[in-house]
Order: C-alpha cells, then sequence, then structure tokens
C-alpha cells in the first residue's frame, strides 16, 4: 500500500515509525515532515491545512490510506474532501473535528449528552464576559472558543488574571476568530490524565492510558506547554477508574455523534480530571496527542495499519489488539525560551550514539540543512524509551538524552518521577 501522513511533529514521527513496521506498506509518504520523518518516509513541503494541494498529492501517488496528525488539516475539512474522492483516510470529519474545533460545541455536546465536565458559561461580548466576573468564585478557567495551538486557556487565581485573558483573548484577539467567543468555567481539581480511543463510527478500542506534564520547569513550574514529557500507562487509571471514565465520557460521546448526525471517526482523546467526584472530562480533541502518542506507540505490537483499516471500515468490533505490558517513559527535548521567544537552526549531535533498542527518538521540531540536522521549533525531539518498570524507562531514556546536545538546549529532569509519591496520595480517596 502506499500511504500518506499528514504533519510534522513528534506525533507524526512516531505514527512513521510504527507504519514503517507494516508488511502492508510499500511507500510511505508524509507531509510536509522535518528532518527525522525524512529518514523513513518520501516528504512532500505541503502546509497540512492546504487540503487542495493534499488531495492533488494523494491522488497523483495513488495514496491507499492517509492518517491525518493535527487538529489543524481536520478543521479545515480534509477528510471530507478525501473522501468525496473515494480516497481512504483515517481522521473525523469538519462536522465531528468541531469537538476540538470549538470549545463552545463541546462543552454544549457534553451538556446535551450527560457527559461529566466542568459547570461553565459561554460568552460573545467582553463586557458581559468582564460583568459576570464580579460575581465569580476564583480560581476559574477561561478559554478562547477556537483552536490556539493548545495555548488559548488561561487558569486564572484571581479576578485581575481574568480581565487579562478576557482582554488577550476578546479585546487584543492574540488568537484572531478563535477567541470571538470564550467559555468561563470552574477550575476542577485533581491529577490529569488522557484516554485515547480509536473509533470507527459506532465501535471504539481504548488505548493505553498516558500522562503528560505540561509546564515548562520540573515540579509543574512555569507556563503551560504543549507538553514537555508522557509516561504511560497512568498508574491513576486504575480499572476501578476506567470503567466510569469509558461507560460516561468515551461511550456516550462516540453515541452522541452518532446519533447526532455526525459519526465519529479516528482517535478521540479525552483530556479528563480526577477529581474527588469522579472523573470529568476537560476537553475533547480529535487526533493522537503530541507528546502522548510517543509513549504510547512504542507499547504498540499489533500491526497499526490493520487498526486504521479496521476503524476506515467499520470493523473495529472484530479486531483484537497486542500491547507490550512494559511501561513508556517520554522526555521532550526543547529549545531554550520556549513556549516564548526561541531561536532555530542549532546543529543537533549525538544522535548516532543512541544504540539502546528500547529506546526511541522522535523527531518534533527538526530539519535537514544539508547535511546537518538543526532545530526547527519549540520541541525539537522526544526520547522515548520502554523498561520493566518506570524507573528503568526513565533511566533509558534520560541516558539517551544525555548523549544529545544542541545549542540552549532544554528538558525537564523529573518526567515520570511523581508517579510512586502520587500512586500512593491518590489511593486515599
Amino acid at each position: 500500500m502506499n500511504i500518506l501522513v499528514i504533519g510534522s511533529g513528534g506525533r507524526e514521527h512516531a505514527l512513521c515509525w510504527k507504519i514503517r513496521q507494516s508488511k502492508k506498506v510499500e511507500r510511505l509518504y508524509c507531509a510536509p515532515g522535518n528532518g527525522g520523518i525524512a529518514q523513513m518516509a518520501e516528504c512532500a513541503d505541503i502546509k497540512v491545512d492546504d487540503v487542495e494541494l493534499l488531495l492533488q498529492f494523494a491522488l497523483r501517488k495513488k495514496i491507499d490510506l492517509t492518517i491525518v496528525g493535527p487538529e489543524a488539516s481536520l478543521v479545515a475539512g480534509v477528510v471530507d474532501a478525501f473522501t468525496s474522492k473515494g480516497l481512504k483516510i483515517f481522521g473525523p470529519s469538519q462536522a465531528a473535528s468541531l469537538l476540538e474545533g470549538s470549545k463552545v460545541f463541546a462543552k454544549e455536546f457534553m451538556h446535551r449528552r450527560n457527559i461529566p465536565t466542568a459547570v461553565y458559561k459561554i460568552f460573545d461580548d467582553s463586557a458581559l464576559a468582564l460583568n459576570f466576573l464580579k460575581e465569580a468564585q476564583f480560581p476559574l478557567v477561561i478559554k478562547a472558543d477556537g483552536i490556539a495551538a493548545g495555548k488559548g486557556v488561561y487558569v486564572c487565581a484571581d479576578l485581575k488574571q481574568a480581565k487579562l485573558a478576557i482582554d488577550e483573548i476578546m479585546v487584543q484577539k492574540i488568537f484572531g476568530p478563535a477567541g470571538d467567543k470564550i467559555v468561563i468555567e470552574e477550575c476542577l481539581q485533581g491529577p490529569e490524565v488522557s484516554v485515547l480511543a480509536i473509533c470507527d463510527g459506532k465501535h471504539f478500542l481504548v488505548l493505553p492510558t498516558a500522562q503528560d506534564h505540561k509546564r515548562i520547569f520540573d515540579d509543574d513550574l512555569g507556563p503551560n506547554t504543549g507538553g514537555m514529557g508522557t509516561f504511560s500507562p497512568s498508574p491513576l487509571v486504575t480499572i476501578e477508574v476506567l470503567d466510569p471514565i469509558i461507560t460516561r465520557i468515551i461511550e456516550p460521546a462516540i453515541r452522541g455523534m452518532y446519533q447526532e448526525g455526525n459519526p465519529f471517526k479516528g482517535i478521540l482523546f479525552a483530556g479528563l480530571m480526577l477529581t474527588a467526584d469522579g472523573p470529568k472530562c476537560l476537553e475533547f480533541n480529535v487526533r493522537f496527542g503530541d507528546p502522548e502518542t510517543q509513549s504510547i506507540l512504542p507499547r504498540l505490537q499489533s500491526d497499526i495499519v490493520d487498526l486504521f483499516l479496521a476503524a476506515c471500515d467499520g470493523r473495529l468490533n472484530d479486531v483484537r489488539v497486542k500491547w507490550d505490558e512494559r511501561p513508556s517513559v517520554c522526555v521532550v527535548i526543547a529549545s531554550g525560551g520556549y513556549p516564548g521567544k526561541y531561536q532555530n537552526g542549532f546543529a543537533i549531535k549525538g544522535l548516532d550514539e543512541i544504540k539502546d533498542l528500547d529506546t526511541f527518538v522522535f523527531h518534533a521540531g527538526t530539519k535537514k540543512e544539508g547535511d546537518i540536522l538543526v532545530t526547527n521549533g519549540g520541541r525539537v525531539l522526544g526520547v522515548a524509551a520502554v523498561g520493566k518498570s518506570f524507573e528503568v524507562a526513565a533511566a533509558k531514556a534520560y541516558n539517551a538524552v544525555g548523549k544529545i546536545e544542541f545549542e540552549h538546549m532544554f528538558f525537564r529532569r523529573d518526567i515520570a518521577s511523581k508517579i510512586r509519591k502520587e500512586k500512593s496520595a491518590y489511593g486515599h480517596h
């Protein structure tokens, strides 16, 4: 088969790496790809939201299956365009992608389908929103409605921070039209986990859980990022915790989208808070997480292409998937200054010294300049490792990280270190 992956980050590198292992693959393409992906796929310099060019490319290269990485492609309607030309593509339609593309749509959908989530109010007028704040209980969370590259969420401890959030989103419009509406909601307390399910419209398979470290500095300090590291599985999501997540959140979402005429095919990613009142849904994403994918896929032992095909053809209920029982840890290496301003173009050294078979380096922001690999993004690499315990996996990952160098390189030193403490604390609820 000829397979196309859309995207350019660490998630797409992990997808390409796993797809490459399938015997079904003849040619693998990635648009636009990156320096690491270029070592295993033919890269085409096409923007992820240029639906027309992507479609022409797929038709010209006789692509048998397309896998969509980023939400921007999905919200732009790439799945509808491909499907209308009879091409097989893994991902939700433009209408179903609103679960991520619009926080307002998602909150109203959760409310209709009785999916536990934070209490919320929606505003399209900044004066009314500011007025509401006078009576509001803090802390609270303010979210831009549309897609803001993971940055449109403000956790506000007091009135001053909340006013600033509304000003940036609705008045200064730093996220553009994504800030035409906002959601103001209660700030849920508890550990955060991610549960991903692969869906075919009616049936779904839950993937192993993962937990993400969002903040830039150790001990969860500093501003939020796209994710500085992950581990899988999350020890917090025991069978007793997973059961209500599936029956109250994942299943009603899949069933609800089907009943409302927008069947959900692709990856449904539930960002959850494990509160004292049980799991609640913070948000839905409509694609593989980044960097969660980099810690989940190294544990997949089945052929990923079979999974994608089953989801596209509506026969996920016939599929059995094998997972490595061992945990995995992924450490993200970023450019100094991220998530703020940072520089690109520094040479990356040491990658060829990493030889451990259970350690994988996924490129996120890299590109080739001549023969040299250079930095080209805020998050540069994700170093993932599988081991018989979290300690072993983390030690392998950090051992590999120690061999890599580039100027102003930065990473957290505590990925997965809280697991044992958190586990004992959470056991008392």
